[in-house]
């Protein structure tokens, strides 16, 4: 049988290929929306590279044009589902601290299946986070928020330290932002890696 040789096909109009800086710090906004958060922290920390991730390109077209304008030049823009990104394309050990805020809860029990955070994702945080790396988590659904707590700890993979993100309890998103417009309460937590 003669066989033919198979090209892959990138269903993008560009690609291209960075390796994640292993020196330095390096913060994760996973999730980041239209960025607001990113561009808070990358003027925060600007000895530090922010990385904003989020499927949406529109967002992160916006995002995009708000960094250039502050030329905020620690912040890389990436596109990509976010189980894909910390599962399989970030190489372990890479990331000082991820921050997962305001995720949508899907509240629904026939629902709870496609929330991000479960034992298999947890798993993946803790593989591309350094040694005593941190997770930062918010969310306004409380039921959520227990599941995740409960989570985290029944993993034993990490310890529960709040004091880890001291540094940007004033840092709030745009739906943090709006909810507490509302009158919601938003919750945050941060975990250290064992």
């Amino acid at each position: 049988m003669n066989r033919k040789n198979i090209d892959i096909i990138i269903l993008t109009q560009a690609y291209s290929a960075e390796s994640v800086p292993t020196s330095g710090k390096t913060e994760l906004d996973l999730g980041c929306g239209k960025g607001t958060f990113s561009c808070a922290l990358a003027r925060l920390h600007p000895d530090r590279l922010i990385m904003a991730s989020d499927v949406m390109i529109g967002r992160l077209r916006k995002l995009k044009k708000k960094a250039e304008r502050e030329n905020l030049a620690n912040l890389a823009i990436l596109r990509s589902e976010s189980r894909f990104l910390a599962g399989i394309l970030l190489p372990d050990s890479s990331i000082d601290r991820i921050h997962i805020l305001c995720p949508d809860p899907w509240p629904k029990d026939k629902h709870e299946s496609k929330r991000l955070i479960c034992s298999e994702f947890i798993g993946s945080l803790s593989r591309i986070l350094k040694t005593g790396g941190t997770f930062h988590f918010s969310t306004d659904d409380s039921r959520y928020f227990n599941s995740v707590c409960g989570e985290m700890e029944k993993s034993g993979l990490f310890h529960k330290d709040n004091s880890l993100i001291e540094d940007i309890a004033e840092i709030e998103t745009d739906f943090e932002k709006n909810w507490k417009r509302e009158g919601r309460i938003v919750q945050h937590s941060a975990w250290g890696k064992l």
